[in-house]
């Protein structure tokens, strides 16, 4: 009788017993770092992060609902053991190697000064919009697209959605490019579009060396290095597993893996309404994890060409629907269903 009167008076006095303003969905600004933090239950799901040293605005880290990072360190926040190429590579990003000649993918401050009026730079331009509840956020966000001479080639429209379902982290974006100081061509190259640096747990196991070469024909060797806890492996929605998911197509296309102690998988879901769907995969074992409809004539070894472009004021929309998955092991039902689920959504 004490203990309920007790507590009977304490919520008459407005006293919180529980942590209820927790279980929901919050945003926090740093405007003085350029970044704006989205928490769950008190957790750091993810930030939106649009310093101007990355290039591009990003989503930095990607956690699992319990706070689990699946995505590598480097360079913002290096960690002991994980690879150190392509600086380029940060979180979760969306650009393109070849905007009117001009790379958006490959810039970073690692660039010479020389050369870097052959780079590109997205820039943050202003937050549209910020909603968070028990349940869902969202994020609204503009940017320009600007060459070394700062003129403006595209004009973003972003929005973020976020969800939690279970164990499923949820990330829906949607972002409209709109031809602004006259007409853009995007050659196909493969180098593009969404995509994802994982951790080095997450990457594939390989014992080899592997260099690559950019549109300009600059050298990045991947160096084969130890392969201690590396675990990850690709799975597409055609059943296509391993490295060979790099240039074929499927709806989506699932990353497993370990990473402290706990079975993670990231999934990557194209929407019917995209260019080239069913994209293509630019899914790399060292842990580019990225989707790029536009590369076309790259990846079919010349079978196909798409070389699509805008005239001035046209623009284009691109979905995507990224799934972080912490525990047992989310399998291809569940995918589909997830997929049909975001299919619907627009």
């Amino acid at each position: 009788m004490i203990k309920t009167s007790l507590l009977t008076f304490l919520l008459f006095c407005g006293v919180t017993l529980f942590a209820q303003d927790d279980s929901e969905f919050k945003f926090s600004d740093h405007l003085d770092q350029k970044r704006i933090d989205l928490f769950y239950n008190g957790t750091l799901l993810t930030s939106y992060d649009y310093a101007d040293s990355i290039k591009k605005p990003v989503l930095f880290p990607l956690n699992t609902v319990s706070g689990i990072t699946v995505t590598r360190g480097f360079p913002i926040a290096p960690r002991p053991g994980e690879r150190i190429d392509h600086p380029h590579h940060i979180g979760m990003w969306l650009n393109y190697e070849y905007v009117n000649n001009i790379d958006f993918w490959n810039n970073s401050t690692a660039i010479p000064y020389k050369d870097r009026n052959h780079y590109g730079t997205i820039v943050h331009d202003g937050v549209v919009k910020t909603e968070a509840d028990k349940t869902h956020a969202t994020l609204e966000v503009t940017a320009r697209w600007i060459n070394h001479q700062d003129q403006i080639l595209l004009r973003e429209e972003t929005q973020y959605s976020f969800h939690v379902k279970d164990d499923n982290f949820i990330i829906d974006r949607t972002t409209t490019l709109i031809a602004y100081s006259g007409d853009v061509s995007f050659k196909d190259v493969k180098d593009g579009l969404l995509g994802i640096r994982v951790a080095r747990e997450l990457e594939l196991p390989s014992t080899e060396a592997i260099t690559f070469l950019d549109n300009k024909g600059n050298p990045t060797t991947v160096a084969a290095i130890n392969n201690d806890n590396v675990t990850g492996e690709y799975l597409s929605s055609e059943g296509i597993t391993g490295n060979n998911v790099w240039s074929t197509r499927g709806r989506w296309v699932r990353l497993d893996g370990i990473k402290d102690d706990q079975a993670i998988c990231i999934t990557i879901i194209d929407h019917p309404k995209n260019i080239g769907y069913p994209a293509y995969w630019h899914a790399r074992g060292y842990g580019l994890f990225a989707v790029n409809p536009l590369g076309q004539e790259v990846f079919s070894k010349g079978k196909t060409k798409l070389n699509f472009g805008l005239k001035k004021d046209q623009s284009v929309t691109f979905r995507y629907r990224v799934v972080i998955h912490e525990g047992d092991e989310l399998f291809p039902k569940e995918i589909d269903e997830l997929a049909t689920e975001f299919a619907n959504k627009d």
